[in-house]
């Protein structure tokens, strides 16, 4: 039987690619439970500094396996809890994985595979990638992936497609948000790569930073604290050896330690 997930390293980047191709790339415990354990292991992998998620196939992720919807509609409330948090835990790993993330979303992607767009930090897309928050049609909601989803398309967004379960291109999903670009399908891998290349060359704290730096800004919080906090933070960054390289190398003309050499 083949891997659920497929795993592959080239230098700083850490490529993760849902390998269910037969079935759309749909989630099953097998697959959860790989991709929850491949990002919590790269969280602590210092030597990688970008992850691209991508699905093998024509589609991105289908979501949920029908097989095993089926299967835990004739569980207990609390089976289908448990069930649930597993995929919450992977949700809110890639969401809060102190790395810069990026979807390449190369065909449709439905559900949970929404989710998985949403969490990562960009996202990539072709025009063959078709969008859609169907659960309404069978009486359920995308409750685990809703803050995800929201924080990427807005409330006003969110109400229209969580009721109407509508599906939608990617032209839409451009304007709403899912997606920040929309590139030929010949022209996907190299606008990824775009993306890399420009992550590579930021300070890696600095990039891994500005998602917490963003999430707490969205916090209700009074505006004094806020001020302090972020005070705070540019403080620690100016006098850490990252902050430190990074000003010293603006001041002398020449590249910051972390870029490769050309």
């Amino acid at each position: 039987m083949a891997e659920p997930l497929l795993i592959e390293r080239a230098g700083p980047v850490l490529r993760l690619r849902l390998n269910r191709p037969q079935l759309h790339n749909a989630f099953d415990p097998a697959l959860i439970a790989a991709l929850t354990s491949a990002l919590q292991a790269t969280a602590n992998d210092d030597a990688v500094r970008v992850v691209v998620l991508e699905g093998e196939g024509a589609s991105f992720s289908a979501g949920a396996d029908l097989q095993w919807m089926r299967g835990m509609a004739a569980a207990s409330e609390d089976e289908n809890r448990d069930d649930a948090l597993a995929l919450a835990r992977l949700m809110r790993t890639l969401d809060e994985l102190p790395l810069p993330t990026i979807a390449r979303v190369q065909g449709p992607a439905f559900g949970g595979g929404v989710g998985l767009v949403a969490c990562c930090d960009i996202a990539i897309g072709t025009p063959q990638a078709r969008f859609g928050l169907t659960e309404s049609r069978l009486g359920l909601l995308p409750a685990v992936i809703s803050p995800y989803v929201i924080a990427a398309i807005g409330p006003r967004q969110a109400r229209r497609w969580f009721a109407t379960a509508e599906t939608f291109d990617a032209d839409i999903a451009l304007q709403v948000g899912l997606l920040h670009r929309v590139v030929p399908a010949d022209a996907l891998d190299d606008a990824v790569a775009q993306q890399v290349a420009l992550l590579c060359r930021a300070a890696p704290r600095a990039a891994a930073a500005a998602k917490v730096l963003v999430r707490e800004a969205m916090l209700p919080a009074d505006p004094g604290v806020r001020d302090r906090a972020n005070a705070s933070l540019i403080a620690r960054l100016r006098v850490s050896p990252e902050g430190q390289e990074g000003i010293g190398a603006f001041l002398e003309k020449r590249a910051p330690r972390w870029l490769p050499e050309e």
